[in-house]
């Protein structure tokens, strides 16, 4: 059988095993569609990426991204994780930035002070919510509408509900029942006045349950909210306290308008592993 480069990398973490881990599968070319999505079953983890050679001329590499579930065409923490295993395999971008070809088109990276940033893309849906989606929104989050600030569509690819809520103390202390959300992705947000970082930010799946720390939902926030003026153009974010994770999230916009959203990224796990492929 053949045998692959394989990393798993904690992002978004100050030191290993306080972020969310992501698998990375270098060279898979060779693999098929359910190859790829039987590797993501067996790890079980939110995510597990796999580098391929581009298809266009831009980009660096390709990286498709799986959940146990299915296939993503976005996710940050993946992107962010499957750029720093490349890196330290020994990848060198073209230009400027690293660009990554992936579900959505071209997304770049590019080294910051706090690791890697990540160039947050355009939302795919925004706009308010229906009514039946509101209800079960905040039916499953187990808020009344006093503690409602926003609630909007900031899908850019997982298919993110958007609420900010009135603190980030109301964020940490919510329960949440999953159960009657449907099929929403649900993220929220809210301002912390005593920190360590300026927000509160969790995430909730109806397959998966809590994610530790989002990229995807940190970039849709900051896409949908700093144009608004309901966040700044630049602020840290915490994520997973209520997983005992201690997720560092890093946002900022640059002159041009694009926002970046960033953080460290560290190894856990370096080696190599056997798949079999009829190729």
């Amino acid at each position: 059988m053949p045998r692959f480069l394989f990393s798993q990398v904690d992002v978004f973490a100050p030191a290993a095993l306080l972020g969310n881990p992501v698998a990375v599968v270098h060279g898979a070319d060779c693999l098929d569609d359910e190859q790829l999505a039987a590797f993501a079953r067996w790890t079980n983890l939110s995510e597990t990426t796999f580098l391929l050679r581009p298809t266009i001329a831009e980009a660096d590499y390709r990286l498709r991204i799986f959940t146990p579930g299915g296939e993503l065409p976005f996710a940050g923490h993946p992107t962010l994780g499957s750029a720093h295993a490349w890196l330290e395999a020994g990848g060198v971008a073209a230009g400027s930035e690293i660009m990554q070809e992936c579900g959505i088109g071209l997304v770049g990276i590019r080294r910051t002070d706090d690791g890697l940033a990540f160039r947050a893309p355009a939302l795919l849906k925004s706009g308010p919510v229906e009514p039946e989606v509101l209800n079960k929104t905040l039916s499953a989050l187990g808020v009344g509408q006093d503690q409602v600030l926003r609630v909007e569509w900031a899908d850019n690819g997982p298919g993110w509900v958007g609420v900010v809520l009135d603190s980030a103390e109301t964020v940490r202390s919510l329960q949440p029942d999953l159960s009657k959300s449907g099929e929403l992705s649900i993220g929220v947000i809210g301002r912390d006045l005593q920190g360590p970082a300026d927000y509160e930010v969790r995430a909730f799946d109806p397959g998966a349950g809590e994610d530790p720390v989002t990229g995807s939902l940190n970039a849709a926030f900051a896409v949908w909210l700093i144009p608004l003026g309901v966040l700044p153009p630049q602020y840290t974010v915490r994520q997973g306290t209520a997983l005992q994770r201690e997720g560092q999230v890093f946002v900022t916009s640059a002159a041009d308008g694009s926002i970046w959203v960033g953080g460290r990224c560290v190894t856990v796990v370096d080696g190599q592993l056997e798949l079999p492929t009829d190729r």
